[in-house]
């Protein structure tokens, strides 16, 4: 059976020996500028788009191979990198693939910049949400962009976050350029298709010495629901680490998500959930706690962005969320963050006669309630042995649609 050829255009260059297989080809199959630069002489095309090869186009090189017609896919860089082969492949399609440098790679040479510490996102489709939030959580991200979710929509969602944008537009096209902009310039300019973008905290920052390329792998490796030591906070203000931890299991912050921390106070639960890969808004209305959250968070290397407000009012225009914990029971911020169409949520109820309210509260809102009385008293040590300090507790309660 013929094979396809997949070829990875580097900047408008092919590969050595590429020119021999693109002859021989009756279909060719690219963008208009890789078809303009090197296919002008062939039977037949097909345009895409981008990386993605539609069901059409794959019927196409499906029905050339059974009808012994060599084909070839152009692609930039390499087709294994958030590219066609998998789409070829799972059609068991026969495939040999001549690779060049991916964009991913040539843009960061470009930046002077290195790369194994980026983190690489694909905004195609349903994809987009879970890139932004990535974006939001992480220093330095590499998006794979879309019509319709390109640099100008991705600046957009990322307003509250202090980034600048690195997009080089019109891939290996003529008219391919680079620029970077803050996240306002970035959103009201119109971009040339294909692009690539980078989202990044610093421009002059060269990452960290990592042993797994993609940035800091998680969980964090000293663990999560850390002491109470670990957070700057004021007397009678902060979550025993035991709470936390229940309350983060039951939440399940994780790369591509965005939480909510609500009544937020040192900002200990939202700041261990974004160590936890989440995108995170704080949101505290004591403009003295809000330092410390803002303390707290550089201290653990984690980038949230904070609501110095008084919620439910300061809620209002806020990113939808994925997962949302409210540190206290009023019963105004519950009905609102109920209502926010999170598919998690978790209350901290310290008061016995608002557990009823609340479970309503989210039963009506059309989760599926669950909740528990925590109590933990921590071992001390005593003339002769181990003693029990005085026990603690509170109440939880936990929605899950």
């Amino acid at each position: 059976m013929t094979t396809v050829t997949v070829v990875g255009v580097d900047g408008g260059v092919l590969p050595a020996g590429a020119e021999v297989a693109l002859g021989k080809s009756r279909l060719v199959v690219g963008t208009r500028a890789h078809l303009a630069a090197h296919a002008a002489e062939a039977e037949r095309t097909l345009i895409v788009a981008g990386a993605d090869l539609p069901e059409s186009i794959l019927d196409a090189i499906d029905a050339a191979v059974r009808a012994d017609e060599a084909a070839t896919v152009l692609v930039s860089g390499d087709a294994g990198y958030f590219g066609a082969l998998r789409s070829l492949r799972a059609r068991g399609l026969p495939t040999v693939t001549w690779p060049s440098i991916t964009d991913v790679q040539r843009m960061a040479a470009m930046i002077k910049r290195p790369w194994d510490d980026l983190t690489v996102v694909s905004a195609r489709g349903r994809d987009f949400r879970h890139a932004v939030n990535v974006c939001r959580a992480r220093k330095a991200v590499a998006v794979i962009t879309a019509p319709g979710a390109g640099p100008a929509e991705l600046a957009r969602e990322l307003f509250g976050w202090r980034r600048n944008i690195a997009v080089l537009e019109d891939l290996g096209g003529p008219h391919e350029k680079l620029s970077i902009v803050d996240a306002t310039e970035a959103e009201r300019r119109t971009w040339r298709e294909p692009n690539l973008v980078f989202s990044l905290v610093s421009l002059d920052s060269v990452g960290h010495d990592h042993w797994l390329a993609g940035g800091e792998p998680v969980p964090p490796a000293d663990g999560w629901a850390l002491d109470e030591s670990a957070f700057v906070t004021r007397s009678g203000i902060g979550i025993a680490p035991e709470v936390r931890a229940l309350a983060l299991a039951r939440l399940a912050p994780r790369p591509g998500m965005l939480l909510w921390d609500v009544c937020a106070g040192s900002g200990a639960l939202g700041i261990e959930a974004g160590r936890l890969g989440a995108a995170v808004i704080a949101v505290e209305r004591d403009s003295a706690l809000c330092v410390r959250i803002v303390a707290n968070a550089g201290a653990h290397d984690v980038d949230l962005r904070l609501v110095d407000g008084d919620p439910p009012e300061a809620l209002s225009g806020l990113p939808s969320p994925d997962s949302v914990f409210i540190g206290a029971s009023r019963p105004e911020v519950v009905r609102a963050c109920a209502g926010m169409g999170a598919q998690r949520i978790v209350v901290l109820v310290p008061e016995l006669d608002r557990l009823g309210q609340v479970h309503k509260t989210l039963a009506d809102a059309g989760y599926t309630v669950g909740g528990c009385q925590l109590s933990s008293a921590d071992l001390t040590e005593v003339a002769g042995g181990i003693g029990v300090a005085p026990a603690s507790s509170t109440f939880m309660i936990w929605g899950r649609r």
